[in-house]
């Protein structure tokens, strides 16, 4: 597969169509190998527009969503991100590409390693990936400038919604088509 071909394909194709037009969301999107983050089973889907299976019923995001979810986030260079949910860690390399750290607390044991490993083949150097089971009381290492949370959830938990940073967002796991 000509995987420079297949992001470009996937950015032109499946991302911008979706209404995001930021140059450095779609700069991002560009240059991350997707595929490095995919499950060796489904390498030939990296860069299709659909959600990809991970472990314990979880997947990663179709590309358009995540890139959605940065464009809406608009993050900062010096801003700093709490993610619940780190699956494959894809979503993650996206978030430290576009400020200064990231943290992100995984419930799954096996998830966490994977994301760690395929951080660091990436060369993703700011983002701490750890384990944790279901929703922390405090929020560590906080206040921060954006909380992420990458699993299902009907609406923010009680922890985000009054510790964060007042500038935070909730992003809702799901999103709606423009």
């Amino acid at each position: 597969m000509n995987t420079q071909l297949a992001r470009f394909n996937m950015v032109e194709q499946q991302i911008r169509p979706w209404s995001v037009l930021d140059l450095r969301v779609l700069g991002l999107l560009s240059q991350l190998e997707r595929s490095q983050f995919v499950p060796a089973a489904f390498t030939s889907l990296a860069y299709s527009d659909t959600e990809i299976p991970l472990a314990h019923g979880e997947h990663m995001l179709a590309p358009r969503v995540d890139a959605r979810l940065l464009q809406d986030l608009q993050l900062q260079p010096h801003e700093s991100v709490l993610e619940i949910g780190t699956g494959s860690g894809y979503l993650t390399a996206l978030l430290a590409q576009s400020c200064a750290q990231v943290l992100s607390l995984e419930c799954h044991p096996d998830l966490v390693a994977s994301a760690q490993q395929n951080l660091a083949q990436a060369g993703v150097r700011n983002v701490q990936v750890r384990h944790s089971t279901g929703v922390p009381t405090a929020l560590p290492e906080g206040p921060f400038d954006a909380l992420v949370l990458a699993a299902r959830w009907p609406r923010c938990p009680r922890p985000y919604s009054t510790c964060s940073n007042p500038m935070a967002v909730c992003w809702p796991w799901w999103v709606t088509s423009p």
